[in-house]
């Protein structure tokens, strides 16, 4: 006979009983129930963030700063992590940074800087490159190409005071 649908249970120790309370004297948890005698907590359940009145913590504390919810994160790479990662010739888009881990699977825009050294020929695309860094590729003989970021993305432009 092997384990059925019908012959199922689960370990023994795995399921606890619930206390049943306030079922007389013989229980051994009758009369107050387990909450000892008078007092706030034998009447009423008390919040676990309640501080007995005073100020609580959250109100007492200032607040700083703030999140902004239009943020657009752009993950940098640095030349020398392409050097390392890639082979000569090699094409290099977002997909192929995410393959090979350069860049996180949540990144969506990529800046390559000029950090490092730079000998292999590389065809970049990406969504920004620093001045050093298209230096760096094209003394390599490599070439860089930019792609557009999303039209909801505006530089934000600000008006000169007085």
């Amino acid at each position: 006979m092997g384990t059925e649908l019908h012959t199922l249970k689960p370990p023994a120790g795995a399921r606890k009983k619930k206390k049943r309370v306030g079922r007389g004297p013989g229980s051994g948890v009758g009369k107050t129930s387990g909450r000892g005698m008078k007092g706030q907590k034998a009447r009423n359940t008390v919040r676990a963030q309640f501080e007995g009145g005073q100020n609580p913590i959250h109100r007492r504390v200032p607040k700083r700063g703030f999140v902004n919810i239009h943020r657009v994160e752009i993950h940098s790479v640095n030349v020398a992590r392409l050097e390392a990662a890639f082979d000569a010739g090699a094409e290099i888009d977002l997909e192929a940074m995410h393959a090979k881990g350069v860049v996180p699977k949540k990144a969506k825009y990529v800046k390559v800087l000029g950090g490092g050294d730079l000998s292999k020929k590389l065809t970049i695309k990406a969504h920004g490159v620093s001045e050093t860094a298209k230096s760096k590729i094209e003394a390599a003989g490599g070439s860089v190409e930019l792609l557009p970021i999303a039209d909801k993305i505006k530089p934000v432009t600000r008006k000169p005071k007085g």
